[in-house]
């Protein structure tokens, strides 16, 4: 029997942190399937981001949570049946560093460490972490065919090379693994692609190695839409678990690369291609089969 604290019969879900795109546009598709949302923002000044929801906002209720805050997390996730992590640097510090996987790993351990504690259920729950972009710079075995949701990025090639974005999803996500398992947290990874947006730019984090993705076969990209739609589909499927790689595109061709690449440096003009390099097609080496098995037959709230 699940504790008092913790009601897995309720549509009332927690989504942190809900200030950044991912965040508030994963809570405006919660509220439009009908879930409560605990929507757990870092600042003040971040509720902006839900005054111009499309849908009914009554079922709303937004929390000020730090993730370094242990008791601001148990305020946000009581009464919730599931969670929906994702992390967003402070914002004293926004650059991606060699601390930031130390900063990344705290927070995820304080999330986790919050929701076995809160009286979540070991058996009946499922609590999912959700996270940023990751995969993106796997060391690539040239004897796997396939990379997928049983591959990680290696440590050591990550703070060699200073990827230290990958370095820090890498990190926080076995450190969240470590903790879920040894209390029995139900916890699904969702691990996706680059997420394309508008204000996307050539300083992302993740693009540092994007190069060497491409030449690997490996360089992916997935729109906000089938994101959304693969954490709900996850959540509400009870037959998931372990991780998911999630991406809907692969950069494998020189005109999906000339195409980002001017997205992200509009003012850049286009390198002269010859014939060959036109027809170079790299071959794709990344998998998300799993993922896409399970969203056969979901029905998406943007349709």
């Amino acid at each position: 029997m699940a504790p008092a604290s913790f009601h897995h019969t309720t549509n009332t879900v927690c989504v942190m942190d809900a200030s950044g795109r991912l965040g508030s546009s994963l809570v405006e598709r919660l509220l439009q399937r009908g879930y409560t949302v605990h929507a757990a923002v870092q600042n003040h000044g971040d509720v902006q981001s839900f005054n111009g929801l499309s849908c009914d906002n009554k079922k709303l209720k937004i929390f000020h949570s730090d993730p370094f805050d242990y008791h601001s997390i148990i305020g946000a996730l009581r009464g919730c049946s599931g969670l929906f992590y994702t992390f967003e640097p402070p914002q004293d510090q926004p650059i991606y560093d060699e601390l930031m996987a130390e900063v990344e790993v705290r927070a995820a351990h304080n999330v986790l460490e919050a929701v076995c504690t809160n009286g979540h259920n070991r058996q009946g729950g499922i609590h999912i972490l959700r996270r940023p972009p990751l995969f993106g710079e796997m060391t690539v075995n040239q004897s796997v065919s396939d990379l997928d949701e049983r591959h990680w990025s290696d440590i050591n090639f990550c703070r060699k090379f200073k990827l230290w974005h990958a370095l820090s999803k890498t990190l926080a996500e076995k450190a969240a693994w470590a903790l879920a398992m040894d209390r029995g947290v139900n916890m699904v990874c969702v691990n996706a692609g680059l997420l394309k947006s508008p204000d996307l730019s050539i300083t992302h984090p993740y693009l540092k190695g994007a190069a060497e993705m491409y030449e690997d076969g490996v360089f992916v990209t997935v729109d906000l839409n089938f994101l959304l739609d693969a954490h709900i589909c996850v959540f509400e499927d009870i037959s998931t678990y372990g991780r998911y790689l999630c991406f809907n595109h692969v950069i494998n061709r020189p005109e999906d690369a000339i195409k980002l690449a001017q997205m992200l440096t509009p003012d850049a003009s286009s390198p002269p291609q010859s014939y060959e390099q036109d027809m170079k097609i790299i071959q794709q080496r990344i998998s998300n089969k799993k993922l896409n098995k399970l969203m056969v037959d979901f029905k998406s709230e943007s349709q």
